[in-house]
């Protein structure tokens, strides 16, 4: 670490301790030339998640989105939001743990289908009428044959 007094590389940590609620390590340093001391912050650098759209556009992850269409599709249905929150956390460790830069919505859409088609059917074909853009009815009762022969 070079010090910000003499621009000396020589310096030495004399405490360690966590900051910002244990994101961060706060370092008491002091330069072995001018002996002034100082402090650093350490904090673990993330690369965002990025999302590949339909249209190939990228854009940030957001947990919001996900949240907004699972919401949209329980409506009136018997299911808690502490239910949504823990499928919709399942969901992001799932996402989380494939260890990837990008990912394309095709892919977040199929995890939340699955994990809807087991908390509610009645959700899962409103969010699948929406996701797979049901153009008629017949692709709407295909979907339900689907459902309903995996019984």
């Amino acid at each position: 670490m070079k010090c910000p007094y003499c621009n000396a590389f020589d310096t030495k940590v004399i405490d360690s301790r966590p900051a910002d609620e244990n994101s961060s390590i706060r370092r008491r340093r002091q330069c072995e030339k001018c002996k002034k001391r100082f402090t650093t912050y350490e904090k673990l650098e993330t690369m965002p998640l990025m999302v590949i759209k339909k249209d190939r556009t990228r854009e940030t992850y957001e947990r919001s989105k996900i949240e907004d269409g699972v919401i949209r599709s329980c409506h009136k249905r018997p299911v808690s939001i502490e239910q949504i929150n823990a499928m919709i956390d399942e969901i992001e460790n799932q996402v989380f743990n494939m260890e990837v830069k990008e990912v394309e919505t095709s892919e977040i859409g199929e995890l939340v289908m699955e994990k809807l088609k087991d908390l509610d059917e009645v959700a899962y074909v409103r969010f699948a009428s929406v996701y797979r853009e049901f153009k008629d009815v017949n692709t709407f009762m295909e979907e339900l044959g689907k459902l309903l022969k995996n019984k």
